[in-house]
């Protein structure tokens, strides 16, 4: 079985999540830019974990054979504090990198006029480099939050057949098909959605233009979860192509609307500018008393 997770933070899990990814049958991973969990105080921050995503994360990620790709944005979040929209002037440099496959998250977070304004000039970034968007829908007001997300997509030059609408549920996904936009839904263990709404939702909506993401994070979250519906899925009389389509082929094809997705994994240096996963020497070669 191959999966992809299309949207998960994996600057805040350990390398040990990524070697269970990997036996789970993770191969590929999108990380899209999101907030830290405490406010960002200036724009240098941003580009400093701008640089992560496309240095250390993929590093990191090829030491267990995974595809590292990541998506750019100033986050709904933080589109509110002056501190940060600054970092809209420097994303033009980013979204031309190799592994940047789409604009997000972008989106709503609490539906202000600083959000909108964010959404929108980030839309016409997406529009204006080639890449499709990844858009982060309101964990509150969901149906109220699609609309606007909607209303702000219909505005802009990007066609919906570039956008994905992430953080779906049972409230929102009828809208959001009949949208023709992508349809992203996020598995966790307390919130969002669960593996079984989530089989629920695919026998009564189907496969097509659905992605199946973990959202990985900070939280209480569980970067297997896509795994885990791919189980439930075969377990409730889904076909393995049922499974490969929802799990692989569709990110694959949502992502690969940039024409920058590369899932083949090539061999890394033993470091990356000069540091490495490593703590200390193998227990194997270390002196005694020294491991």
């Amino acid at each position: 079985m191959r999966l992809f997770d299309p949207h998960i933070h994996m600057t805040s899990r350990t390398t040990y999540d990524y070697e269970a990814m990997r036996a789970a049958g993770v191969r590929a991973v999108v990380e899209p830019a999101f907030w830290l969990g405490q406010p960002r105080t200036s724009t240098a921050s941003f580009l400093d974990y701008f640089d992560s995503l496309l240095g250390w994360e993929p590093f990191r990620a090829a030491q267990y054979g995974i595809a590292h790709h990541c998506t750019i944005a100033l986050n709904p979040k933080e589109a509110n504090d002056p501190r940060c929209t600054p970092v809209l002037a420097e994303l033009p440099r980013y979204l031309v990198k190799d592994r940047v496959v789409a604009v997000g998250e972008i989106g709503y977070d609490s539906m202000t006029p600083a959000e909108d304004t964010a959404l929108a000039a980030q839309l016409q970034l997406a529009a204006d480099h080639g890449l499709p968007a990844l858009v982060h829908t309101p964990h509150r007001d969901k149906a109220a939050g699609l609309r606007r997300t909607l209303d702000a997509v219909r505005d802009s030059a990007l066609v919906p057949e570039r956008v994905l609408l992430d953080h779906l549920n049972e409230t929102t996904v009828k809208e959001a098909k009949d949208s023709g936009c992508w349809l992203g839904f996020s598995v966790y263990p307390d919130t969002k959605m669960d593996e079984e709404r989530m089989v629920a939702v695919l026998r009564a909506y189907g496969p097509e233009q659905v992605l199946i993401n973990s959202a990985a994070d900070w939280g209480r979250s569980d970067p297997l979860k896509t795994r885990k519906v791919a189980d439930l899925m075969l377990a409730e009389g889904f076909t393995e192509d049922d499974v490969d389509r929802v799990l692989w082929r569709n990110p694959v094809a949502f992502y690969g609307l940039s024409g920058r997705l590369d899932l083949d994994v090539a061999a890394t240096d033993a470091t990356h500018e000069g540091n490495t996963i490593l703590r200390g020497a193998p227990k194997e070669t270390a002196p005694a008393g020294q491991e």
